[in-house]
């Protein structure tokens, strides 16, 4: 959660017409201040950024989405296409799968035991 002075902060900045990416700087300045001091978050510099980034963007600073690198592409419409698998009815294989039971230990037991 952003602290209240870093959205003040970031507000005013826009409200006086700099550039989005420079009111997304205090959420950057308050995530390494954070990173300094130990607390539960980020540990490199570049966590630190990517994370006041998203806490920017969540505030309502007009940020460029992230761009995406071709792995990324990829992976997102891995997981779109595991989704659409997940959500479709299947057919049911366990009459398949009872007949090939049944098959194998009549074979290995006997007629009775089946």
């Amino acid at each position: 959660m952003p602290v209240k002075q870093a959205v003040e902060k970031a507000k005013r900045a826009l409200r006086q017409g700099k550039s989005p990416s420079t009111a997304a700087g205090e959420f950057i300045r308050e995530e390494m201040d954070r990173m300094k001091h130990g607390d539960e978050g980020a540990r490199s510099r570049k966590q630190a950024i990517a994370i006041g980034l998203a806490k920017a963007r969540r505030a309502g600073v007009p940020l460029r989405p992230q761009p995406e690198t071709p792995e990324q592409e990829r992976s997102r419409r891995e997981v779109e296409r595991a989704y659409a698998a997940g959500s479709k009815r299947r057919a049911h294989r366990t009459a398949t799968r009872k007949r090939t039971v049944k098959r194998k230990t009549t074979k290995s037991r006997g007629r009775a035991s089946a």
